[in-house]
């Protein structure tokens, strides 16, 4: 008879046989349970058998299945078995029975889970991205074909790594482990552009973006890594900010990027309550060399004269050419006036030696003007043209041979006086309905017909008569009456819509533009309003926006563009390529047209910097699926340039003027002659 086990041995035997089960298969697993029930049960006469179940078993036999291959046997009692052996072989079978249920059960799970596994993987190793899994300290854990690819290693030679060894080395230094974490899950940035380095030692620019992988608390358990090549793209915004923004004869900063310093500089001198000048600079005579030996001496010249100056500044001042033969100085942290006429001199003195271009002898020299910060001015734009009256009067006193400079006289500045008179006219505009305006249309290149028109504002003053908006715009801007006219303009603009509304004409865009100060969170409203209030379409109204307000606030702006966009009103990027905005943010802005600024069209097509700068904005559009407009397109030659390089459409003198409101039936009817 079988011996009993006890409550201990009961739970020991399991413990035993799950063991073996888990750890053994065949044969192996045979000979091992085997050894178990004998140890446990005393018993030579019991075993486990696997093979087909008899028909019948002998009499001397008891059997009990524990699957359809396996059983065990008790024999050797001539058939004098007890119930109770009948309960432990019931018992023991079961017992088993469950034990290779939960081994199938466990091996089944992992069979899926490996699946997944393989499937996640194969997944992965598809995307064409390079996608890295790390862990919460930037070990990694997974390396997909795409990263093998963009980087040249292996998953073999990276899993386990930290994710620094990938670092640029400039990127690389002082950073440590949780700086992924800190950076990413503390400040909440996960869209980034970054440098990296390949296996070869090349160093690549890189769009980074990165999530969070959640364990079964919701807590970060990870994080994935997705990036992309974008060396190309940087590339072409390099060459793009080059020729944007550096004057390519000299390769100074310009007008724009020299607003730009300037005005940085300036804030870290009012932080630190100290001076600046301004240095407008002139040359004198350079014209008629110019004329008399050709643009080419002339070029070479200014080129030559660029480097005189910088060879007399300091490295922190700012110097920079405006445009033709003028050039422009910043003296940031000046102690006092002296500097600046120190300095003023020694440019004067560096002219004195002659410049030997192509065999001529040359002299030029120059005449300065100074402004100074703060007492002339607030900002850039402000100490700029107070230095450029500076420079008149230094021009009206000075010799023409040896140059001189003077500083800005604020008695001979009629600019506020004038300021003054146009808050006040402007206010009185507004009551008495000085203001109208006019639309300039804007002619589809390809069927050659008016698509849109763009609304501009006029101004006939009762004792000045047609006051330019040039003369009135800025000082609109500075007081903060710019928000009551571009308000007006709005409302005239979608009042004059519905009137050809109408009439039946067919809807097309009315453009119109929009200042820095109107992008508040209220403007979507205030577009709603207008909208409704003149039942209008809003396929008839395009806001007009310009790059430098985008960049004030991006991710508020961005939040408001699409308020804007979802009430089914277009954007426009105006003057494009004149602020100083990166081109990483122009994908994220949900713009639908760029117009290509008149200072980019009136060298075309013989300044090459200009050709290539429209271009290269075009070419840009249209990866971005951007309808392009060029402005100011007042010559054949720039419409057939523009045309061949893929513009959508034109503006400008060579099609229209801007016209009264009464002309654009006529003009919507009619297809120009290009």
């Amino acid at each position: 008879m079988m011996h009993t086990v006890s409550a201990l041995s009961d739970f020991d035997i399991g413990v035993s046989l799950s063991e073996a089960i888990l750890s053994f298969d065949g044969e192996e697993l045979d000979v091992e349970i085997n050894r178990i029930i004998r140890n446990f049960f005393k018993d030579s006469n019991l075993s486990y058998q696997r093979s087909q179940l008899p028909g019948m078993p002998s009499d001397d036999e008891l059997l009990c299945p524990v699957s359809a291959e396996t059983f065990y046997v008790l024999s050797g009692k001539n058939g004098r078995y007890s119930a109770s052996d009948l309960q432990q072989l019931n018992y023991l079978a079961s017992m088993t029975a469950r034990l290779f249920k939960l081994r199938n059960d466990v091996d089944q799970r992992h069979a899926m889970s490996l699946r997944e596994h393989m499937l996640h993987t194969q997944i992965i190793d598809q995307i064409h991205e390079s996608v890295v899994i790390m862990d919460l300290a930037g070990f990694i854990l997974s390396w997909n074909r795409g990263a093998e690819k963009m980087f040249g290693y292996t998953s073999e030679e990276v899993l386990g790594k930290n994710i620094l060894f990938l670092y640029e080395d400039e990127d690389a230094s002082g950073a440590d482990d949780s700086d992924i974490l800190d950076a990413f899950l503390c400040n909440g940035a996960n869209e980034m552009e970054v440098r990296r380095r390949k296996k070869n030692g090349e160093v690549f620019w890189a769009s980074l973006t990165l999530s969070t992988i959640a364990g079964v608390d919701t807590q970060p358990v990870g994080i994935v890594g997705y990036l992309s090549d974008i060396t190309h793209r940087k590339e072409a915004e390099k060459k793009i900010n080059q020729l944007a923004y550096f004057d390519t004869l000299t390769n100074l900063p310009n007008r724009s990027l020299f607003i730009q310093l300037v005005d940085k500089a300036l804030q870290l001198a009012q932080r630190k309550q100290t001076s600046a000048a301004l240095l407008f600079i002139d040359l004198n005579r350079f014209k008629p060399i110019n004329d008399m030996l050709g643009h080419r001496v002339g070029d070479a010249l200014l080129a030559k004269v660029a480097q005189r100056l910088a060879s007399v500044l300091r490295d922190q001042d700012i110097i920079a050419r405006l445009g033709s033969d003028e050039f422009a100085v910043t003296l940031p942290e000046m102690a006092n006036h002296s500097d600046a006429s120190m300095v003023a001199q020694k440019i004067l003195d560096s002219l004195e030696t002659m410049f030997s271009v192509e065999g001529h002898e040359l002299r030029v020299s120059a005449s300065i003007g100074i402004s100074v910060f703060p007492a002339d001015g607030a900002d850039a734009d402000a100490l700029l043209q107070v230095a450029d009256i500076a420079m008149f009067q230094a021009k009206k006193t000075g010799h023409t041979l040896s140059g001189n400079y003077a500083f800005y006289d604020q008695a001979i500045n009629v600019h506020i006086a004038e300021k003054l008179f146009f808050e006040s006219a402007i206010r009185k505009a507004l009551k008495n309905e000085e203001f109208f305006l006019y639309y300039q249309p804007k002619i589809d290149v390809h069927s050659n017909r008016l698509i849109s028109v763009e609304a501009l504002l006029r101004w006939n003053h009762p004792e000045r008569g047609f006051i330019p908006p040039a003369e009135f715009i800025g000082v609109a801007e500075e007081s903060g009456l710019i928000q009551e006219l571009d308000s007006w303009v709005l409302h005239a603009a979608c009042q004059q819509a519905k009137l050809w509304q109408e009439q039946g004409l067919p809807t097309f865009k009315v453009a119109v533009n929009l200042s820095a100060r109107d992008f508040t969170e209220s403007l979507p409203k205030q577009i709603e309003h207008v909208l409704k209030k003149y039942q209008i379409s809003p396929d008839w109204l395009e806001l007009e926006i310009t790059e430098s307000m985008l960049m004030q606030n991006v991710e508020c702006v961005i939040s408001i563009m699409n308020r804007i966009v979802a009430l089914d009103v277009s954007l426009a990027l105006d003057d494009f390529g004149t602020g100083f905005s990166s081109l990483s943010y122009l994908k994220r802005f949900p713009i639908s047209s760029l117009k290509i600024d008149r200072s980019f069209v009136q060298g075309i097509p013989v300044d090459a910097n200009d050709c290539a700068i429209a271009s290269a904005i075009i070419m840009m559009a249209r990866q971005l699926n951007l309808n392009v407009v060029a402005e100011g397109v007042e010559t054949h030659e720039q419409l057939n340039f523009l045309k061949n390089a893929g513009c959508d459409e034109i503006q400008g003198y060579l099609f229209s003027r801007p016209v009264d409101a009464t002309a654009i039936p006529k003009l919507l009817n009619t297809p120009f002659l290009l």
